[in-house]
């Protein structure tokens, strides 16, 4: 798999191209994969600086990942308005730069003996800020890159390069821990949104400006985009099991690295590991996709990806102990993740296919408010949890509730439908 991002003298011709690979959207691609890269060293890197640097309490460590995704809910449906009445690009290009920026403070104010918890999460916040903006255009962009017909495979060429390059992401950021300190891993994230930035800049197809309803307010615009999403029988449906997915999932994962490094005392380089075997269940499942798409329908198979990594997910919860039966729980946490991309990959695809372009924003935007938005909602639930019960009581119940995220779409005209149907 090659991401090498030409430099064309002149600027490519904004005629839509047949589909990928071309020029402009490997640049595209490669700027996902160097953002994914760095991200992947930070997460086990910079909740780690919180444990181990600053010795946050279970509580604080929660509050880290609340932080981490509460502009979702804070911000997410403007952004999407805002994003709209823009051009992309350069809306990704500002949230590369961002997020380089205030990560690269970090070990910069650890060098400098400064560093704080305050530091942390304002930094935490800031990037959860950037990457609104940077997401939702993020995936209002593809579909100017690509035909409509190929975003199935763009979707599945960018998921499974992320699940690639984060396999190695979280394994080398344990180490980076172990060897060197927290906060110098941290640096290697800045890095990699640096990249990102860079290969951005080389993308030549002309964007032009969005054409704005002189007449639409923002209050309006937001509107549309909630009705859009809401009123669809395939997108709520959609919308909705993907936030209960969130929501319970990370009730659990706000508390996974108190439970592996705190309570059950496992290297950095072990708790990298748990997010690695994840990555490497992207990765297959991202393979996987197309192929049970086509044996089972699209409705089916998402309806089956949320089942079963529910199941997987559950069952790992009481095997996370300091013995042999660890190796046990990351696989399965890794098969989990193997099955869920079937849902994660076409349930984009689907919203990306449906949604007029000039909804694109608002829409992203209105599905991140409801399915990130429900983050910061289900960390801080993880975090009172740890504190009070602990970690593991989390875990369970975030495991449990997963189970609850395929009803809304049995619910729906997904349990039966086939590709063709999801038109």
């Amino acid at each position: 798999m090659v991401l090498r991002c030409p430099l064309p003298r002149r600027r490519c011709s904004p005629q839509l191209r047949p589909g990928p690979p071309d020029a402009d959207f490997r640049c595209f691609w490669l700027a996902d994969a160097a953002g994914q890269a760095g991200a992947a060293v930070t997460l086990v890197a910079l909740p780690l600086v919180a444990l181990g640097v600053l010795h946050a309490s279970a509580l604080e460590a929660g509050l880290l990942v609340v932080l981490e995704y509460a502009a979702f809910l804070l911000i997410g449906l403007p952004a999407g308005a805002w994003v709209d009445r823009t051009r992309r690009r350069p809306v990704l290009l500002a949230g590369a730069v961002g997020r380089a920026l205030l990560l690269g403070s970090v070990p910069v104010a650890y060098w400098l003996d400064t560093l704080t918890l305050a530091h942390l999460y304002t930094v935490a916040f800031g990037v959860s800020v950037c990457s609104v903006f940077f997401d939702v255009a993020h995936q209002s962009y593809l579909p100017s890159l690509v035909a409509a017909d190929r975003l199935v495979e763009a979707n599945v060429r960018l998921e499974s390069t992320r699940s690639l390059v984060q396999v190695a992401g979280p394994g080398v950021g344990g180490a980076l821990v172990a060897v060197v300190s927290a906060p110098a891993a941290v640096a290697v994230d800045a890095v990699g949104f640096v990249v990102s930035a860079l290969s951005l800049s080389r993308i030549g197809r002309a964007e032009p400006r969005p054409s704005a309803d002189p007449g639409a307010g923002l209050r309006a615009e937001i509107a549309e985009g909630l009705r859009w999403v809401f009123g669809h029988r395939l997108l709520r449906p959609l919308t909705l099991a993907a936030a209960i997915s969130n929501l319970c999932g990370t009730v659990g994962a706000a508390m996974l690295m108190v439970l592996l490094n705190r309570e059950l005392g496992l290297s950095p380089l072990l708790c990298g590991l748990v997010f690695t075997a994840e990555a490497l269940g992207d990765l297959l499942g991202g393979l996987l996709t197309g192929r049970l798409v086509a044996r089972f329908g699209q409705g089916r198979a998402m309806c089956a990806s949320v089942v079963t990594s529910g199941l997987l997910w559950l069952a790992a919860v009481p095997l996370f102990q300091a013995d042999g039966r660890f190796a046990v729980a990351v696989a399965l946490q890794g098969l989990g993740w193997t099955a869920f991309m079937t849902f994660k990959i076409n349930a984009v695809a689907v919203r990306q296919r449906l949604c007029p372009e000039r909804l694109l924003g608002r829409m992203n935007a209105s599905v991140r408010f409801v399915v990130w938005g429900a983050m910061p909602v289900g960390a801080l639930i993880g975090s009172v949890l740890g504190q009070a019960l602990g970690a593991r009581a989390a875990l369970w119940t975030g495991a449990v509730g997963e189970l609850l995220a395929v009803v809304p779409m049995l619910l729906s005209p997904l349990r039966n439908s086939d590709d063709g149907e999801l038109r």
